[in-house]
């Protein structure tokens, strides 16, 4: 993250240690994940402990300190979307975009994980990219759905 973005971000909130959630979610949205040096720099300019920063980043499924891609994939593999296909639309996927499950892509475009329910069964199989839920699709609409995101 180029220093001039940060300093924004970080200028969009009050310099106190309560705007620490709201600042590593405006990281998050620009990065798709908190960077280790981003994160210390954080916590030194809020004063807030690097062991709070740290603990936020990895308690709350919003946070990534893996970078991710700016599309993630999740695969629902609850029961419903199991038995409807979701391993087949996974193996679709990593075909698709030549990686496995927790990866990113090089062009850090796409990152795919599977989630053990999105609660919404009646829709089974279930995938969403980025915020977009995609019901209901078998393995020959993976590639057509990769590419609205093109």
């Amino acid at each position: 993250m180029n220093a001039q973005m940060l300093e924004t971000i970080l200028h969009r909130h009050p310099k106190d240690p309560s705007s620490i959630i709201q600042v590593m979610l405006d990281i998050q949205n620009e990065l798709y994940y908190l960077p280790r040096d981003v994160l210390n720099y954080v916590s030194e300019y809020l004063n807030v402990p690097l062991s709070r920063t740290y603990n936020l980043a990895t308690f709350y499924k919003a946070f990534s300190l893996k970078p991710k891609g700016k599309y993630p994939i999740a695969v629902c593999t609850g029961t419903a979307c199991h038995v409807q296909g979701a391993i087949k639309i996974m193996e679709q996927i990593e075909r698709e975009l030549h990686i496995k499950e927790g990866e990113t892509t090089p062009d850090k475009k796409f990152s795919v994980e599977s989630v053990r329910c999105l609660g919404c069964c009646g829709l089974a199989p279930v995938v969403t990219v980025g915020k977009n839920l995609h019901g209901r699709i078998p393995t020959s609409k993976v590639s057509k759905i990769l590419k609205q995101y093109e």
